[in-house]
């Protein structure tokens, strides 16, 4: 094993306890690869990013609370963090790889892919290049060669604020305005007003067409678990 000091730390975000103990087990047999924590959600990874100050984050990209896009948004906004950001991810819609690489990822990875190629990935935005899975540089060059007008939904989510895109999770998701309170550690006012500009921003009428909203925008995905009561 290297000398602590010459081993890339690494912190590894994924709801999913067994991938996270799977890729922790992985990424330790490597010599020059340490993991130095393990986050559950966006939100904690941002808070352990700002703690540890990792050079590597493997970034899932549907979690709770906070998802992955938007958890790369907040890390990339705060000066002084230089984590690289490695997307880890089932999906592999070429508009949900761009909005990852938008928010300022430095590479991503397919779940679907071998171990290998996942630690080569490390080492390659370790190393200050952008890493695509294979299967993703075609779809990605094309997108760039020749970009779409940007969609409806694309517009509309950029006039949203961070915290209005985290109701829009966490609603669609189906936690309570008690629990987004909770949460955020905001009052129940405050989160009252901010569901109200959510749904005159969006012109939205109930929590059926605002979650149809999140999961087509990658806000939010399918297996997302919603709160224990």
């Amino acid at each position: 094993m290297r000398p602590a000091a010459l081993q890339t730390r690494v912190i590894i975000a994924d709801d999913h306890r067994l991938v996270r103990e799977g890729l922790c087990a992985l990424l330790r047999s490597e010599p020059d690869i340490a993991v130095v924590a393990e986050a559950r959600d966006g939100m904690e990874l941002v808070r352990l990013v700002r703690e540890l100050q990792p050079d590597v984050a493997l970034v899932d990209l549907a979690m709770p609370r906070m998802n992955g896009i938007e958890a790369i948004r907040r890390i990339r906004a705060e000066p002084g963090l230089s984590c690289k950001l490695l997307c880890v991810s089932a999906h592999q819609l070429p508009q949900q790889v761009q909005a990852a690489l938008d928010a300022g990822a430095n590479g991503y990875v397919l779940k679907e892919n071998s171990f290998d190629e996942l630690a080569r990935g490390v080492r390659r935005v370790m190393a200050g290049q952008l890493f695509l899975s294979g299967e993703l540089v075609g779809a990605v060059l094309d997108n760039y060669r020749h970009p779409a007008s940007a969609p409806t939904g694309a517009s509309t989510l950029g006039r949203l604020t961070p915290r209005e895109r985290q109701m829009v999770q966490l609603l669609s998701e189906g936690y309570s305005a008690q629990q987004i309170a909770e949460q955020l550690h905001l009052s129940a006012k405050t989160v009252a007003t901010h569901r109200e500009h959510v749904f005159s921003k969006l012109r939205i009428q109930g929590i059926a067409e605002l979650t149809r909203f999140a999961l087509r925008e990658g806000l939010s995905s399918l297996d997302a678990r919603p709160p224990h009561c």
